[in-house]
């Protein structure tokens, strides 16, 4: 086992092995506190230009499932590949066991190119984020350098970088919706194909709304809202067009801007399966999955616009909703994957409105 450090931008530094492809790996360092799911969250190109610290100890018991790809759509995966630009673990498990696996987590991160550290308190690494904030690292081999400073996702537009180049049709259903593609993960795609929809996915600057279609969905995707103008724009289009409009994570965060609330980044994100949201003007909360770094300043939403969800944990808001009920977005995952699937129903109110 060869020697790799975590250098962290506070400069401390973490020893531990390296795993994965051999190579130095720099980043936003975030946290993931979820129990299972690497080869989804490790897939959602939510997590681009980052370097990701899971807290569940024992990783890669599991493997890694085959990539069977049905309609351009991947079964067991989030995209076509590994999103995250290193990993950070405490215990690699080298032996795997599971009916569906073919390799090894070892072997993917090989395949796709990407560094990977284990032996390291990830415990105390993430306390660290949690009192300081995410922060660009490194992880790297021993014998090896970086010879720049580490990258920062916040200096390009990472939308840009993991949205579709072209337009993409899926399905032939009963209504047709235009999908926005910010970055979306697979089971999205799933989702709505389910409802027996027509999907076109366009790339995330595309001006769609000369197209047919019967509703928008605006979807998930990495870094900074701000950089997406062009989107917002076309968003604000469509909003005078008065068909349904449903957005998730980045979509939550567009749609906002499109109505002229702001954005703001969060200290450390939000990065888990157990994120407890409530439903405003109710009691009902819900346990949901999560993966971004930025939120929606509720107190800049117009007239027009009110709060859908609330984060329990630290009172963000997690959903917006225009008053005339045809438009509203969340910030969490109601597609999961991983993650607890108790608001999938959400699909279906989106669908009901077409």
């Amino acid at each position: 086992m060869k020697k790799a450090t975590l250098h962290l931008g506070t400069g401390l530094e973490f020893q531990g092995f390296s795993f994965g492809y051999e190579y130095p790996a720099d980043g936003e360092v975030v946290f993931n506190t979820a129990m299972v799911g690497y080869p989804e969250s490790l897939t959602d190109p939510s997590y681009s230009g980052q370097i990701l610290c899971v807290t569940y100890p024992i990783v890669g018991n599991y493997g890694v499932p085959e990539d069977k790809v049905t309609g351009n759509i991947s079964e067991n995966f989030e995209s076509e590949k590994i999103h995250v630009r290193g990993l950070i673990i405490s215990d690699y498990s080298f032996n795997y066991s599971h009916w569906s696996a073919v390799k090894s987590l070892d072997a993917w991160l090989k395949e796709f190119r990407i560094p990977g550290i284990f032996g390291v308190d990830t415990r105390e690494i993430t306390k660290i984020l949690r009192e300081r904030g995410s922060m660009p690292g490194a992880i790297i081999p021993e014998g090896m350098s970086l010879a720049t400073p580490p990258y920062d996702p916040g200096s390009e537009n990472q939308v840009a970088i993991v949205s579709c180049r072209d337009v993409i049709r899926y399905g032939s259903g009963r209504k047709k919706i235009v999908l926005l593609d910010c970055g979306v993960k697979h089971n999205i795609l799933r989702c709505l194909l389910r409802r027996n929809i027509e999907i076109i996915r366009v790339p995330w600057d595309y001006d769609f709304n000369s197209l047919e279609y019967d509703g928008l969905f605006i979807s998930n995707g990495p870094g900074n809202p701000e950089y997406c103008t062009a989107a917002v724009e076309n968003i604000r289009k469509a909003l005078s067009a008065d068909k349904p409009v449903f957005g998730i994570c980045m979509g939550n965060q567009l749609l906002a801007k499109a109505s002229g609330a702001s954005t703001f980044k969060l200290k450390y994100g939000h990065r888990s399966h157990n994120q407890p949201v409530r439903l405003l003007g109710t009691d009902r909360c819900f346990i949901t999955s999560q993966n971004h770094g930025y939120a929606v300043d509720g107190n800049t939403l117009g007239k027009d616009w009110e709060p859908l969800f609330i984060n329990m944990n630290d009172g963000t808001n997690e959903g917006i909703r225009h008053k005339s009920g045809r438009y509203f977005s969340v910030q969490f995952h109601p597609e999961a994957s991983s993650g607890p699937t108790d608001t999938e129903f959400l699909f279906d109110k989106f669908i009901n409105l077409l």
